[in-house]
C-alpha cells in the first residue's frame, strides 16, 4: 500500500513537471513570436532590388535627395536601391511607371509640391492623388522672404507696410510664372495682409539671389538651400519663413505667424515618397519606418542639414491627410489666380 501511495505521488510529480514544461514552451513560443510580429511590423525586408523613380533629370535636389538616402537605406533593407530617372510631361512619365507598377514596394516613386499642382492643371484628368499611396514625408523645404544686408526692410511687417505706402509697387523676385510654388506662397501672405505686390519670375535661384543683390527686385522668394552660402556671407537678411517653426539653420529669423500673418503653413515645398494604389498598409508603415530611420544616418544628416531641409517624420496615415490639405490649398490658389476653374 505504501508503495502504491509512492507510485502515485512520483506520477503526480511527473504530470507537473509536463505542466511546468509545456507552460515554459508555450511562454517561449509567445515571445518568439510576440518579437517576430513586432518585427515584421517594424522592419522592411523587401524580396528584390527597389526602384526609386524620379521625375527629375540627375544632379537635382530630388536627385541628391534620393542617392543620397538610398546610401543608407540600403544596408537598413539588404537590397539595392536603382535610381531611375524618368522625367518628361510634367511628371507624367514617372507616375505612369509607379501607377503601372505592382502594388509589392520595389517600386516607389518620389514627388514634391510639382506633382500636386501638376494634377489640377496640365495632368488633370490624367491623374489624381486617389491613384497612389501616400507612404512618407522625409522633407519639409519652406520658402522664406529675404533682401539684401543693407536694406532698410527687417521684417515681413516692414514689406507689408512698404506696400500700403506704395500701391503694390514692391518687387519680389522668384522662381517661375504666376502660380508657381513660390508665387502662390506670395499671394497667401497678399490675401492675409491685405495688400499687393509685383511679382517677378526667374529661372533659377542664383538669379533670384543676384536680383536682390544688385537691387533689381526688393526682395526674393526661395528655399533656403540654394540662399544658405550668401546667410552665411552675411550678404542677405531673412525677412520671415513660411513654416510651422523656425528653421534650425536660421533660428533668428521668425515665422510668418510669429509676426502676426497667419498663412497657411502647409504650403510647403516637401520631398516625400509614394506607391502604387493597393499597397497594404502595413507595408507602406515598414517602408515609412526604413526611411524614417535611413535619414538619422550622419551622412544623410550632414546632407539635410548643409541643404536646409527640415526632417519629417510622417508615415502613410499623416502623410495622406498632408496631401489631402495641401492639394485643397493648392485649388483655392489656382482658382483664386485665375489658372484653373472650380
Amino acid at each position: 500500500m505504501q508503495s502504491d501511495r509512492m507510485e502515485r505521488e512520483e506520477q503526480m510529480k511527473l504530470n507537473n513537471l509536463k505542466k511546468t514544461l509545456v507552460g515554459l514552451a508555450s511562454a517561449a513560443m509567445l515571445v518568439l513570436g510576440g518579437s517576430g510580429s513586432v518585427a515584421a511590423q517594424d522592419d522592411w525586408k523587401p524580396s528584390g532590388a527597389v526602384n526609386f523613380v524620379l521625375h527629375t533629370k540627375p544632379g537635382g535636389g530630388v536627385d541628391v535627395f534620393t542617392r543620397t538616402l538610398a546610401k543608407s537605406l540600403e544596408p537598413l533593407i539588404g537590397q539595392s536601391i536603382v535610381v531611375v530617372n524618368a522625367p518628361g510631361g510634367g511628371g507624367a512619365t514617372q507616375m505612369a511607371k509607379v501607377r503601372a507598377a505592382a502594388p509589392d514596394g520595389l517600386t516607389l516613386g518620389v514627388n514634391t509640391v510639382t506633382h500636386f499642382t501638376g494634377m489640377l492643371t496640365n495632368l488633370r484628368g490624367t491623374f489624381s492623388p486617389d491613384d497612389f499611396e501616400w507612404i512618407a514625408l522625409a522633407q519639409e523645404d519652406p520658402i522664406l522672404f529675404f533682401v539684401a544686408k543693407n536694406s532698410e526692410l527687417d521684417s515681413i511687417t516692414d514689406l507689408v507696410e512698404l506696400a500700403r505706402a506704395n500701391g503694390g509697387e514692391v518687387n519680389i523676385g522668384g522662381f517661375g510664372p504666376v502660380g508657381s510654388m513660390q508665387n502662390i506662397g506670395m499671394t497667401m501672405l497678399e490675401q492675409q495682409a491685405g495688400v499687393k505686390f509685383n511679382w517677378v519670375a526667374f529661372e533659377s535661384t542664383p538669379d533670384i539671389i543676384a536680383a536682390v543683390l544688385g537691387g533689381h527686385v526688393d526682395v526674393g522668394v526661395s528655399n533656403l538651400g540654394p540662399a544658405l552660402s550668401f546667410f552665411e556671407a552675411d550678404r542677405l537678411k531673412g525677412l520671415g519663413v513660411l513654416g510651422e517653426k523656425r528653421l534650425s539653420t536660421l533660428p533668428d529669423m521668425q515665422t510668418f505667424g510669429e509676426q502676426g500673418y497667419d498663412v497657411d503653413t502647409s504650403w510647403i515645398q516637401v520631398r516625400g515618397v509614394f506607391g502604387p494604389k493597393g499597397m497594404p498598409l502595413d507595408l507602406q508603415k515598414q517602408i515609412a519606418h526604413a526611411i524614417h530611420t535611413a535619414m538619422q544616418a550622419d551622412g544623410y544628416q550632414k546632407y539635410a542639414r548643409s541643404a536646409g531641409v527640415e526632417d519629417s517624420d510622417y508615415g502613410p496615415v499623416e502623410y495622406a491627410d498632408f496631401v489631402q490639405r495641401l492639394t485643397r490649398l493648392a485649388e483655392e490658389q489656382l482658382v483664386a489666380a485665375g489658372l484653373v476653374n472650380n
